[in-house]
């Protein structure tokens, strides 16, 4: 890959930024998009820091808009010779139980996550043929694309449709010379709780799904994961799963759907339930973590090496870490 050309949306903070540092690592030029142009700015300097030899571009882009993945695109050609791999991993992360969710929050999703990797795909296509050899393109679906999962509806909405994007360009594009990577990670400590939004019981909602995040035995080194990805897509494998829950869901949810489903309807009633009076979604950065001698111990000890990962990764924009 070295000399070639990369673009990697949502690339700013967590896996997108680790992604990023794998293929520099590599010899490739990264294109680095998302919305923020300071946190963009905090990403390539972080990637310099690592690699001063790097060749790293930004690109504030906005991928629910094609307009914009159209001049990202343009401009990562004429500055950097050409497109030769994309990985479209820009999304938003919505934790709430159905009861305080609105349509319009499955709508925020879809432009989010499936729009935004629908954009990039098309956007990237034309240039991806042009590149010497073929060029890579990798769709990040997750663990919610493979199965619903109860409190991440939403979320786990949009992935599968990433996933079917994935498979489906995969076939549309055999014989182009262009390959295409579904990836479904399951669970990785990038930090990425601090921007989740959390609905219903705020406060609780935030407590479990950053415990889970940050939990060794359930969640994957984050730095092991980009490594795992990117090699994928250079080595243009048609799919990748990710940590063995996400296996273990997969398979499972392949051999027996109807006991699967069955079995998420147990753990869901295990979940926070809805307020009578939902206050709508909040960031997890803007959500104090439990405070009980349990609950609060249990937080801490699971989000410890999630909220490291959040200062490693550019997930904590100037704010003091949770205690």
């Amino acid at each position: 890959m070295s000399g070639r050309s990369a673009v990697v949306t949502g690339g700013s903070r967590g896996l997108g930024l680790l992604m990023a540092d794998r293929l520099t690592s590599r010899g490739c030029a990264v294109t680095l998009a998302a919305r923020d142009g300071e946190e963009l700015e905090r990403a390539r300097a972080k990637l310099l820091r690592r690699q001063p030899r790097a060749r790293v571009r930004t690109a504030v882009c906005d991928v629910r808009e094609q307009a914009a993945v159209r001049e990202l695109f343009a401009s990562a050609d004429s500055d950097c010779g050409g497109v030769d791999l994309v990985i479209a991993n820009a999304g938003i992360i919505q934790v709430a139980p159905l009861e305080s969710l609105r349509a319009e929050d499955f709508d925020d999703a879809m432009r989010s996550i499936f729009q935004g990797a629908l954009h990039a795909s098309l956007e990237a296509l034309p240039y991806l043929r042009d590149s010497p050899g073929g060029g890579r393109l990798a769709l990040i679906s997750s663990v919610g694309g493979l199965l619903g999962v109860p409190h991440l509806l939403p979320y786990a909405c949009a992935k599968a449709a990433v996933g079917t994007l994935a498979e489906g360009l995969r076939a549309e594009t055999s014989g182009s010379g262009v390959s295409v990577t579904a990836v479904y990670p399951g669970l990785m400590r990038t930090g990425s709780h601090l921007h989740a939004e959390f609905g219903g019981a705020q406060d609780q909602e935030y407590g479990w799904f950053s415990t889970l995040a940050g939990a060794p035995l359930v969640s994957m080194n984050a730095q092991r994961a980009a490594e795992r990805i990117v090699r994928a897509t250079v080595r243009r494998r048609a799919r990748l799963v990710l940590t063995p829950g996400a296996r273990v869901a997969d398979l499972a949810h392949g051999l027996a759907p109807a006991t699967t489903t069955r079995l998420s309807g147990v753990a869901a009633r295990f979940l926070p339930a809805a307020p009578a009076h939902p206050r709508g979604m909040r960031e997890g950065k803007d959500i104090d973590p439990p405070r009980g001698p349990v609950t609060g111990t249990v937080q801490r000890a699971g989000s410890a090496m999630n909220e490291r990962a959040a200062d490693a990764y550019n997930e904590r924009d100037g704010d003091t870490p949770k205690g």
